[in-house]
Formats: structure tokens, sequence, C-alpha cells
């Protein structure tokens, strides 16, 4: 590909140029791009020309839901990996994702208990019938995933929020005695509600806070290939409702509880029906959580309307999404574009839904479901691994995904793939507080969505996945500015607000 930067966006000063737009009223914007043509978060100064145009207004006194971020998820993988690389490889990928000049990731998850992408099955409470949890430590982390947020933190200017989620609870509190699959024991209902307040205590101990717990990953299961815990709808609202959520509360913990935290779809619309079926139970409840593995193209706005009627005003957060069921491509930016990924859904999906997973584009994924879920209310969209290796891990169940970032421990080399630019179009650019605004156009292909932040500013996003690109014409009370996107490209554009008084 052509214009390819020699590094990494993480390395690039970023001193912004305004680009005087000359139609009506002018209307100054700051434009940046990744595109399959070489562009990488690249600023643009100047468009080429095309055979069409769409008309695209932005509607600021049209608002909708309050932001509250994006990012990535500490996992012991990632941060095993970045253990093994070189100080400078290793503080440039930190820097790439918390700094000023990356990313600047505001909303984070991990692991709570060990998951499948860590190095083996672990607990903070290890020790038989532990009740009163007098034995629970960190210390499984503090080699490896505390002192990654730590370095984080330390070059994030505006910090970031996270999500905690358990996997599972020790064996010896469930009914099989084992990682995978099975149920919490009733009579540990109590010990495990303690669980999680002893993990706040012990985090905040590090300095490190916790802002929200999702109460279980995937309560549906995951056919027990990696450690897993199984909640119908109506036992989770129990277990937040008469010992979760009251003990928290009793101790003065102000942290967020999300249910669910499996995928869109029916499935979403269930679980929603019971957590805010009552008065109590909604309480509790902050919001919903999900995952995006139902579909490799459907983001389920239906499901995502019904959950924000059902709970107007809650959080409803995406907190894993990743590339699964793939090893990934190494120095290879051209596979990031094209139609070659499948997802376990390829496999595993029964007849009725295969239409559901078909092969698919990874940056189109990705930029497709962003901006999809942030057009149907939810408010914080987090992506699972930053960093993986070449081979998808490591991962103690042999379940391979890409991340943004790969790294080769051995050579001490790192390629950050399109994926890690496509994601910053959003994190970098819509800070949390940012509310969703209103934005009418109408194109088949293209999609879009647009926010005002904290500071005034407005930001559009564009996605265009055709082979050709589309001139764009944007305007704002009266005032316009004419520009295009490239060919399978994403777009995020910027007014400033201070131009934005002047009109």
């Amino acid at each position: 590909m052509n214009n390819k930067p020699l590094i990494p966006i993480a390395m690039i000063p970023f001193i912004f140029l305004l680009v005087a737009c000359t139609k009506p009223t002018e209307l100054q914007v700051e434009v940046f791009e990744t595109s399959a043509s070489g562009h990488q978060l690249t600023r643009l100064t100047a468009w080429p020309s095309t055979e069409s145009r769409i008309n695209m207004e932005l509607i600021p006194e049209e608002k909708y839901q309050t932001i509250t971020g994006f990012g990535g998820s500490f996992t012991e993988a990632t941060a095993y990996l970045l253990n093994r690389l070189g100080k400078e490889n290793r503080q440039k990928i930190v820097e790439a994702y918390f700094g000023e000049t990356g990313a600047r990731y505001s909303l984070t998850r991990t692991h709570m208990n060990s998951s499948d992408f860590s190095l083996g099955n672990y607990s903070f409470a290890p020790f038989e019938d532990d009740r009163l949890l007098r034995h629970f430590s960190v210390d499984e982390d503090r080699d490896d995933i505390i002192p990654l947020i730590k370095e984080a933190m330390a070059v994030s200017k505006d910090g970031f929020k996270i999500i905690a989620s358990p996997w599972t609870a020790p064996p010896w509190m469930k009914d099989n005695k084992d990682w995978r699959g099975g149920k919490l024991l009733p009579t540990y209902y109590d010990t495990w509600a303690l669980f999680f307040l002893k993990y706040l205590e012990a985090y905040a101990a590090e300095g490190i806070k916790i802002w929200g717990f999702t109460v279980e990953n995937e309560p549906l299961g995951n056919d027990s290939n990696w450690e897993s815990m199984h909640f119908s709808p109506e036992e989770m609202s129990f277990f937040v409702k008469n010992h979760l959520g009251p003990l928290l509360r009793q101790n003065r913990q102000e942290v967020k509880i999300l249910g669910f935290d499996q995928n869109r779809g029916e499935e979403l619309q269930k679980w929603v029906d019971v957590m805010f079926s009552d008065e109590e139970s909604a309480d509790f409840f902050d919001g919903t959580a999900m995952h995006w593995y139902a579909s490799t193209f459907d983001y389920f706005p239906e499901s995502l309307q019904y959950a924000n009627k059902k709970a107007p005003g809650k959080h409803l957060i995406n907190t894993e999404a990743c590339i699964d069921a793939q090893v990934p491509r190494w120095y290879d930016d051209a596979w990031y574009w094209s139609k070659e990924a499948k997802d376990w859904g390829w496999d595993w999906a029964p007849d009725s839904q295969k239409h559901l997973h078909p092969k698919y584009v990874p940056v189109f994924r990705y930029a497709r479901d962003i901006i999809g879920c942030l057009n149907n209310w939810v408010d914080g969209w987090i992506d699972w691994n930053m960093v993986l290796d070449r081979q998808g891990g490591p991962n103690w169940a042999k379940n391979w995904c890409a991340a943004p970032v790969i790294v080769d421990p051995e050579n001490d080399n790192v390629y950050f793939t399109p994926l890690y630019y496509t994601l910053a179009h959003f994190s970098r650019f819509i800070r949390p507080g940012a509310v969703r605004v209103g934005l009418s156009f109408s194109h088949e292909s293209l999609m879009a969505t647009a926010v005002q932040n904290p500071d005034g500013s407005l930001a559009v996003v564009v996605f265009n996945p055709d082979e050709n690109p589309f001139g764009i014409r944007l305007s704002l009370n009266g005032s316009v500015c004419d520009l295009s996107i490239s060919a399978k490209a994403i777009q995020t554009i910027i007014l400033p607000a201070q131009k934005l008084n002047e009109f």
C-alpha cells in the first residue's frame, strides 16, 4: 500500500491544522482518516474529487446519551507479553493506548480471577470453604496486571475507568466443583458477594479505583471451553438484589453494577425484562453490559433500543469484542481490509443463524459495530485484549484471537494493526461526558455518528465501506464544508469549539 507511515500514531505529535472550506459560509474542520490505501489516522488537508456527494447536517440541539468512554482490556495475556518486551516498546504501547499522543483510552476492563486469556486457572480465594475469605489475596495480579494498570494511569492525563468481570467463582463455591460451567451454590451467595468487596478494597489499597463490575462474564456459558459460571436472569437479579448490592452499599462502595454481559439480540431483551422488573432490582443495577459475538455484522439495533426503553438513563456498555477464532496476520494491513476472516459462529451457529456469521472484514466489523452501537444508545465500547502475540495468545484454552497490537517478544517487535487506528478514531476524539447529537443524512452503505464533547467541539465519525470515495457536504447552522472520504475508509471530522462560537 502507498503512503504508509513508518511509525505508529503514538510517536507522531498532534499539531492540529484547520482546513478552511470555501462554500457559502466558511466552516472550519480538522480531518483524520484511516483507509485501505494506507492512511493511519492521517491528517488530511486536501480532498480527491468525487463523482457523488452526500449532504450531511449536524443538529447539535438534538441530544441523546452521554458517553462514558472507549478502550480495551487489561488481561493477564496482555500484561505478560508487555513484561517480555524491551522497555522502549513497552512504553511505546502504553503511550499509544493511554497517552496524549495516542488513543487516550478512557474506559477499560479486566478479569477478576482468571479468564481464558490467562496463563492458567487461578482464584484470589483458593482455599476451600474459606467462607470469610481470610486468605483472600490479589497476589496473582502483582507481577503483571497491577503494574500495567499503574503504568497506564501514570501516562493518562484524564484518567480512565475500569470495569472488573469475574469469569467464575472458585470451584469450591460451585455445584460442579470445576472452573468451567456449573452454578454458584446458594450457600455461598454471601461469600461470593464478599469476594467483590474484598477485590475492591485490595485494588484500592494499590491505588487503583474500580469504577464498575459486571456480575458475571457470559452467564449463559461458553460450552465449558474455559472459565465460566451460569446464571439465569432471575438468579443474577436475586444475587444482586439480596447479596451483592446491599453489601456494597453497607460498605459505602460507590461502584457501578452492570447485569447480563453476553451477546445482544433476544437474550439481551429477556435479561433487561427481569433486571428492571421491579424498583428494588432496578435500583441496584446501574446498567447493562453486552458483547458483540451474536453476529459478525448485525449490531441488533432493535434489542439495543429495547434495552434503552426498558431502563432509560441507565448505562448500556459493550464490554467485549475481538476478532475471534483467528490467528493474527503479521504485518499484513491488507488482510484487515479484506473479506477473509470468520468468527466462531461460522462453525457453531445453527442453520437458522448461519446468515449472521458470514466471512467479514475486520476493520469494517469494528467501525460498523461502534457506530451502530452509538446510534442506538450505547454509551461505552470496550475492546478485548490490547496486546496479543503472533499466535493470538497466550491463552490456556487455545482460544486464539486477534488484537489491535500484535507483538513478537522473541524479537522485541511490535505491529500496530489497522484495528488500533480504527479504535482511536473514537477513543481519541470522543471524550467522556460527550453527548451524542443529531446527524441527518441518507445513504445505503455510508455510516456516521456525531457527538458534542465537553469542551464544546463537535466530532463526526464517518465510515465508507465502498470501493469508491464519496464527497461530503457537511453543514451546521447554514455554514457548510465540502470534503470527501476515501474508498474503504473511516474518518473523524472535528469542528473546534472556538470556531463554532463564531457562527
